[in-house]
Parts: structure tokens; C-alpha cells; sequence
């Protein structure tokens, strides 16, 4: 496969940022097999963007001959208190959700699973850690907060400050090239970056994803919408209401997505079209959005552009879009549930749906 292939692949839809394209493209002249990592803090269900949206991620680099390690960040879900802190428990969230990318589309056999806690019992792991720490300010460290999906005022215990330290060293640990993470990483991939040649490291590549905005859309002042996208505007598993899980059913779909903001005309920060740019439309090469003749009969769609100019002149109805968001996401996530109805991911399923998730 030639470099534009793979630059092409890495750089579809969720892709929203790479740091930087040059540096990219020397890894990939470079190295025929570079190695991705991302790091997921085990509390919850999964949902769209975390399931869905991951793995289609994942497996555009899998098709760029990119290496991928899955770095189940038990212990990082130990610091952050999620999952009441149980660490046992916040482990069996672990296997879930290596469940829940397999029932997404990820092949496992084509990724490395790697955990925290198997890490944390090498004294090197620790020796990096504290490198990283020794060169790092405690302002620096703080401002790194967002990754934890907390704002700097939450940072209240010493505990805290170990988080980004953790996250800056791992992919110099695990030696991962490119730091293949959503866009609210960023504090910590940046870090990674810039600190890499006191570390006697090389640059990582920085390529961030987006985050879907979750089903309440983005609001900016006096109600008005907008682009930008806040932490607490992302889809989250701590905020049910925000959010499509891969679990839920046609019925919990269709109640969420008629109550999804979605105004007449309006593109930016609009969750529904989220839905249709990063998934959808990635899912299916065309879909048809069925409508009334006197509304101008049943749309085909061939693209996400030709949806959204549709959709921002005015010629496609809310109430028809939400129709057929609902079809479409019932039809993708039904081998989904279908996954978790026996044996081990169901196992891991109740435990996960028993638990209390802590934020």
C-alpha cells in the first residue's frame, strides 16, 4: 500500500487533527508497521462514540497496516473514582468493553490489548512516570485536568496529579508512534510531545478524533447554537440522557433521537447530523430517508455533504431525517445487542449494567 493510501485512511472522518501531517508521513516512509495506541478509562456502557464511532476509527487504521494497542487504563479508572473504586470491578468493565469493540467491529485478533495493571507491577513503568514529573510543572500538570473529564477546580487530591503523569509516559512505554486518541486528550498527547526529547524519546504523532456532541446539541449564549464543542457538551455515558449506547433498543433509539436537538436548518452543533457524518455515513454507502410525495418523495443520500446542504436549505425535515437516523442506528447496533445475549459478554454485561457508575 503506498503513503497516500494510508495518509488518506488516517485521515477520514472522525480524524480531526493531526500533529503533524510532515511528521506523519516520515513515520510512514519510515516504518512499515507503526504502532496507535488509545487509552480508555473502563467505567459504564459504552456508547455511539465510544463503541461505533471507535471502532470504525480503529479499523481504518488497521486497513493502514497501523499496529493498534487497546490500553485498558484500569488503574487510571482507579484514580478517578470511577466505578465507586472498586478496581475489581472497574477491571470487569475492562473485559466488557474489549467486548463491546469486538460486537463494534473490531477484529481482536488484529489489536493488542494491553492493561494498566499488568504495567504498574514493572518498576520501569514507575521510572518513566517520574521522569515525566521530574520535568513537568504542577501547573502544567493541573492544566491537563479535561482528561480525566474533570475542570481544574475538581483536582483536589494528590492521587489526581499522577493521571496525566501516567498517560504523558505510557505510549513512550509501550512504544506507540502515534497517539491516536479523541480530541479531549489533547492536554496530555500534546504534553507527550513536547517533553519527548528531554526524555530522550522521538516526537509522537498526534492524530485526534472527534468527539460526538451529545444528543442535547451545542448551545452558546442566549440559546444560540454553536460549533464549538465544550467538554460538557460530548457524548457521555455519565449523562444517559446525552447519549445512544450500543445496548439500547429500537424503541429507548427512537425515544432519544425524537428528543435529540435538531432545528430546522441549523448544521452547527446539531447531534443528528453528528450521528449521519461519523457513523452513518460511514456505515452505509447510501441510505434512502423515505418522505411523503407531497414533501417531495423518498431522498437517496450517496454522501454526508449531499444530506447536510439538503438538510441546511431546508428541503429535508427534521422529523424525516430523525425517522430515518432511527432505522439506521437500529440496524447497526442490532448485531450488537445480539453479541451480548450469551456467554461471556453477557456475563460482563450484567455486571456492568448492576454496578453503580460514578463520575
Amino acid at each position: 500500500m503506498d503513503i497516500e493510501t494510508k495518509l488518506e485512511l488516517i485521515k477520514k472522518p472522525p480524524t480531526e487533527e493531526i500533529i503533524t501531517e510532515e511528521d506523519l508521513r516520515k513515520l510512514l516512509e519510515m516504518k512499515q508497521k507503526p504502532v496507535a495506541y488509545d487509552g480508555f478509562e473502563t467505567s459504564g456502557f459504552l456508547h455511539l462514540g465510544s463503541g461505533i464511532l471507535r471502532s470504525i476509527k480503529i479499523n481504518d487504521l488497521l486497513d493502514a497496516k497501523i499496529d493498534f494497542i487497546l490500553w485498558i487504563a484500569d488503574w487510571f479508572g482507579y484514580i478517578n473514582n470511577k466505578m465507586g473504586g472498586d478496581l475489581e470491578l472497574i477491571k470487569k468493565v475492562g473485559e466488557y468493553f474489549i467486548e463491546g469493540w469486538k460486537a463494534c467491529g473490531v477484529d481482536m485478533k488484529k489489536v493488542k490489548v494491553l492493561w494498566t495493571s499488568d504495567a504498574v507491577k514493572d518498576p520501569m513503568y514507575w521510572k518513566g512516570v517520574i521522569d515525566v514529573a521530574k520535568i513537568t510543572t504542577v501547573q502544567r500538570t493541573i492544566r491537563a485536568s479535561p482528561i480525566m473529564g474533570r475542570s481544574e477546580t475538581e483536582m483536589r487530591y494528590t492521587a489526581q496529579l499522577l493521571y496525566p503523569m501516567m498517560q504523558v509516559w505510557d505510549p513512550f512505554y509501550f512504544g506507540a508512534d502515534i497517539l491516536q486518541l479523541g480530541f479531549d486528550q489533547r492536554h496530555a498527547t500534546i504534553l507527550s510531545r513536547e517533553i519527548s526529547s528531554k526524555l530522550g524519546q522521538s516526537p509522537r504523532v498526534c492524530v485526534h478524533h472527534h468527539l460526538l456532541i451529545g444528543l442535547q446539541g451545542t448551545k452558546g449564549r442566549m440559546g444560540q447554537e454553536t460549533a464549538t464543542l465544550q467538554l460538557e457538551d460530548k457524548m457521555s455515558k455519565s449523562k444517559p440522557q446525552t447519549a445512544v449506547f450500543i445496548h439500547d433498543n429500537k424503541r429507548e433509539i427512537e425515544e432519544k433521537i425524537n428528543k435529540a436537538f435538531c432545528p430546522e436548518k441549523i448544521v452547527e452543533g446539531n447531534p443528528v447530523l453528528e450521528i449521519w457524518k461519523y457513523i452513518i455515513s460511514r456505515k452505509f454507502e447510501s441510505r434512502t430517508i423515505k418522505r411523503p410525495s407531497k414533501f417531495g418523495g423518498d431522498l437517496e443520500i450517496q454522501n454526508y455533504d449531499d444530506l447536510e446542504k439538503e438538510f441546511r436549505n431546508g428541503k429535508l425535515h427534521p422529523a424525516d431525517l430523525k425517522r430515518e437516523t432511527i432505522e439506521a442506528l437500529d440496524e447497526i447496533l442490532t448485531p450488537v445487542r445480539r453479541h451480548f445475549e450469551k456467554g461471556r459478554a453477557r456475563k460482563f454485561y450484567e455486571i456492568v449494567k448492576n454496578a453503580q457508575v460514578t463520575r
